[in-house]
């Protein structure tokens, strides 16, 4: 698991969610619809993954 990352897409507006899902999206990079970030595939990025799944695609990349 050392070099994994992860590729993760903005696929709905967080305007509507809850104010902490909010700051995760924005946390994690995503600023835009549709925009996408490569993040190291971790405890701390899967956490905040499953807090707002609803919102992003996640693509595993090697």
């Amino acid at each position: 698991m050392a070099d994994k990352t992860l590729k993760i897409t903005l696929v709905k507006s967080p305007i509507g969610a809850v104010p902490k899902h909010r700051k995760t999206v924005e946390a994690m990079g995503l600023r835009k619809l549709n925009k996408t970030v490569i993040l190291p595939d971790n405890a701390a990025t899967r956490g905040q993954i499953q807090q707002i799944r609803h919102l992003i695609k996640v693509e595993e990349n090697d």
